[in-house]
């Protein structure tokens, strides 16, 4: 397996519970949506984890590219960061309207920052990282 398509899997795994919070948000039913919304701030922040310590060393490690893609990467991730914390005083507040304006604005973050990562950064690193892939994969899913 390579890296893209790891990642890529997961970005879709996030993805999905992002779907299910907003549609929960929507329907007001608070009682799901704040669980749900855990779950899925809970699987970014896996999902950073992932890249922050494991994925964007290595790659910066190996291609000695310290102030490129990864740091772009990390500047949108710190900008969702917050919009989680939108999210979550919105959903502790069950104020639709700011839910689903800071959710909006995250989903176009989210968008262009995976298309960036899945098309850019991490073909990138499956070439960079040739021939470890699978050590490093292995290392990913063992974040916690």
């Amino acid at each position: 397996m390579q890296i893209t398509e790891f990642m890529g899997d997961d970005h879709q795994r996030c993805d999905h519970i992002f779907a299910r919070a907003e549609e929960s948000v929507s329907k007001g039913d608070w009682s799901n949506a704040a669980d749900i919304n855990r779950q899925f701030v809970d699987a970014m922040e896996h999902h950073f984890r992932m890249e922050e310590e494991m994925l964007f060393p290595r790659f910066e490690e190996v291609s000695g590219h310290t102030m490129g893609p990864t740091e772009v990467m990390r500047h949108e991730h710190r900008q969702m960061r917050q919009l989680f914390e939108q999210m979550n005083r919105a959903a502790a507040d069950q104020s639709v309207d700011d839910y689903l304006g800071a959710s909006e604005t995250l989903l176009i973050l989210m968008q262009q920052h995976n298309a960036k990562e899945e098309q850019m950064l991490y073909p990138m690193s499956d070439q960079v990282l040739a021939g470890e892939q699978d050590e490093l994969i292995n290392k990913l899913e063992a974040v916690e």
